[in-house]
Parts: structure tokens; C-alpha cells; sequence
């Protein structure tokens, strides 16, 4: 079937992307689905840094690519093996699949599942296929989903049902915002109501962080970025005091769990200095594979400190997105406030920009029936 997608055509173009415009608006020619796939209608996609980071050159992908991890959408067709799912139904999606047979799987989320990350890196779909292309040429799939276009197909593992009753673009945000963000304080750092948890880099995911750790009603919810504005829209969701960098170092404030959500060597020292002593820093940014920073060993024994690593929130989509919709059904996660515009797939390459200065949290692109069926 045809499609329409945005295709990163090149990495590593010069900013401003407005102008370079590495991502071109296509038409794709999109195969049927395999046995464990579906074909998924795309309401709703989100615009992630994991999704700049390609664009940007810091995380290496094959090209040309259709971009998009974190959407949700409405199933249209099942293969043979993905017959749990009804036509109609609405799933969000997951960027991590797992196959379920390896040790890795078996660590309730605490592992990547090496199968789904070979497959992810490769640009495939995690039974190692592809079903994209333009006038003959392979298109790589994005993190199994490429969900910046009208539909996608997706392995059964790399989706969730989720009730009608959840709009899409709240549904998109459990697929990675809120997964990585709020696993990280559910999954890894597991606060009592008497703990402090720090948040350090407040984008999507940083934001998400700050969410669910007041959901959880934990002693006091500190947030911490370089830009001033985005430290005081903390404070809108309920953070408890916020600061920038220089400000947490001058005050000496520590917390016993930090988050580190930025993917910066800076952001992470930043939170392993404001780490209290017996403490946690935990860490789910992505920077550049050569990126370093700097710490004293010293700290790690003499003051009985932990870092943890954890990618997608150490999270297991298929337990924890329901117990997130159960969250914001019940009032205490308003995942709405995350969405800073919605825009249409036609403005991508301004939506980089925009995420790229620090001048957006979440924006929600939407696919309306006429842009759909076009």
C-alpha cells in the first residue's frame, strides 16, 4: 500500500534543519505483515530525542529512514500470529521489542533484549524484516516502529493495547516518555514517601520523571536544567523546587535518588555531585558514543553510593503501560501537560529545531483522515 512518511534522507546535515531540511515528506510503498506483525493506522507520534539524535549524527542509523518510535495507532490488519488483537483496536508503541526467550528477557526488564537491539540497529523489524521502499529503494525502519507516517507495520512485541478510552496523543506518550522517565523512578529508583528525588535534564522523559515521582508522592520532587524556563515548567507539574546547575551546586542541595535524563556528560556529573550520601544516581540519557565524564571513585565507596544504568526505564511495556493508564485514569498522572504543540508531519524538520533548542517539550504529531487516506 502507499503511504506517507519523513524520511531522514542524510545524517549529520548543519542546523538550522528548517533550512537543510534533512527529512523529506515521501511517499513509501509499505509491504503486508508477516506472520507476528500487524498494520497499524497512525493517529499520534511524538518528537523524541531519540529521534533528533539520529538526525543529528549522534546516534549512527542506516539510511534513509523513516523516524518515529513513540506513537500510537489504531490496528487495521493482523497476521496469522498476532490474532490477540482485534482490528479497531487501539496500541501504543514500543521501541525496545523482546523476544522472550533469552536470559536478557527473563530480567523483567532490567536487561535490553539483545535480539530486539541487533534488529533496532539494523533498521529492521525484530524478525529481521523490512517491509519499506521508495521506487525500488530500502527504506530502514526506525526502532522497530517508524511511526512519523500515515501507517506502519510492527511486531506483535513492540505494541501494547490500551482502551478507547485513552486519546492518542496521551497514548503515545506511554510508548517512551513516560516509560523511560517514570521507569526510572517505578523501576530502578523505587522511592518511599520520605525520599527526595532529583530530576536532572527536563525534557520529555525528564518531565515524565517529575510526573510520576509526585504521583508517587514522595517527600519532595527536586528538578534541575541549564534553561531557567524549563526548570519553572517543572514546577507547573509539581516539582517542589527547582534550579538550574550553578544554583543546586551553590545551595549543596542532594537528594537520595537523581535522575539524569538529558544525555550529557555535564547533566551526568551534575547528578552524581547532587547524589547524597548511601544514595542512587540513575541514569537513562543517551549521549554520544565517545562522550566521557568525570567522577571521583573515591565517592562510590567511601560514601556508599550506587550508579545505575537504565535504558527505557528498565521497563516491561506489557506490564507497566497499564499501570500508567491506571494512573491517569485515576487523576494522579497528567501526561497531557508533557505535550508543548501538535503539529503536522509537514513541519518535522522545525520540530527538530525546536526540540534541538530546548524550546519544546513534547510535540504531538497528528494524522488526521484526509492526510491518512491521501
Amino acid at each position: 500500500m502507499q503511504i506517507t512518511g519523513a524520511v531522514l534522507e542524510e545524517i549529520g546535515r548543519d542546523r538550522p534543519f528548517a533550512e537543510t531540511r534533512p527529512i523529506t515528506i515521501a511517499r513509501l510503498e509499505l509491504g503486508e505483515p508477516g506472520p507476528t506483525e500487524l498494520l497499524v493506522r497512525i493517529e499520534a507520534a511524538g518528537v523524541c530525542h531519540s529521534d533528533l539524535s539520529v538526525v543529528d549524527g549522534n546516534r549512527v542509523r542506516p539510511v534513509p529512514m523513516l523516524l518515529g518510535h513513540e506513537a500510537a495507532g489504531i490496528v487495521v490488519r493482523t497476521g496469522s500470529g498476532a490474532t490477540d488483537l482485534a482490528v479497531g483496536q487501539r496500541v501504543v508503541m514500543s521501541f525496545l521489542p523482546r523476544c522472550e526467550q533469552c536470559p536478557a528477557c527473563a530480567e523483567g526488564g532490567r536487561l535490553p533484549c539483545p535480539a530486539g537491539s541487533r534488529t533496532n540497529n539494523a533498521g529492521e523489524l525484530l524478525h529481521h524484516r523490512g517491509h519499506l521502499s521508495r521506487d525500488g529503494e530500502r527504506i530502514h525502519h526506525h526502532l522497530g516502529v517508524s511511526g512519523f507516517a500515515t501507517h506502519a507495520i510492527v511486531d506483535r512485541a513492540s505494541v501494547v493495547p490500551v482502551d478507547s478510552d485513552v486519546p492518542p496523543d496521551v497514548a503515545a506518550l506511554f510508548g517512551c516518555a513516560v516509560l523511560t522517565g517514570g521507569g526510572a523512578v517505578l523501576n530502578v529508583a523505587r522511592p518511599g514517601p520520605g525520599d527526595d528525588v532529583m530530576v536532572v535534564g527536563l525534557g520529555g522523559v525528564g518531565m515524565a520523571a517529575v510526573l510520576v515521582a509526585k504521583a508517587l508522592g514522595v517527600r519532595r520532587v527536586i528538578a534541575v536544567d541549564s534553561l531557567r524556563a524549563k526548570a519553572e515548567q517543572a514546577r507547573t507539574l509539581g516539582a517542589d523546587l527547582v534550579y538550574t546547575p550553578d544554583e543546586l551546586s551553590e545551595k549543596g542541595i542532594r537528594a537520595r535518588y537523581v535522575i539524569e535524563c538529558a544525555g550529557h556528560p555535564r547533566a551526568f556529573e551534575t547528578a552524581y555531585a547532587a547524589t547524597a550520601v548511601g544514595g542512587t544516581t540513575i541514569t537513562v540519557g543517551l549521549p554520544g558514543p565517545d562522550a566521557l565524564a568525570s567522577i571521583s571513585p573515591l565517592t562510590l565507596t567511601a560514601e556508599a553510593r550506587t550508579v545505575v544504568g537504565s535504558y527505557l526505564g528498565s521497563a516491561l511495556p506489557s506490564r507497566d503501560i497499564p499501570r500508567y493508564v491506571r494512573m491517569w485514569r485515576d487523576g494522579l498522572l497528567p501526561v497531557e501537560q508533557l505535550i508543548s504543540d501538535r503539529i503536522e508531519l509537514s513541519r518535522i524538520n522545525e520540530a527538530m529545531d525546536r526540540l534541538a533548542d530546548g524550546r519544546a517539550i513534547r510535540q504531538i504529531i497528528t494524522f488526521d483522515e484526509v492526510e491518512t487516506a491521501r
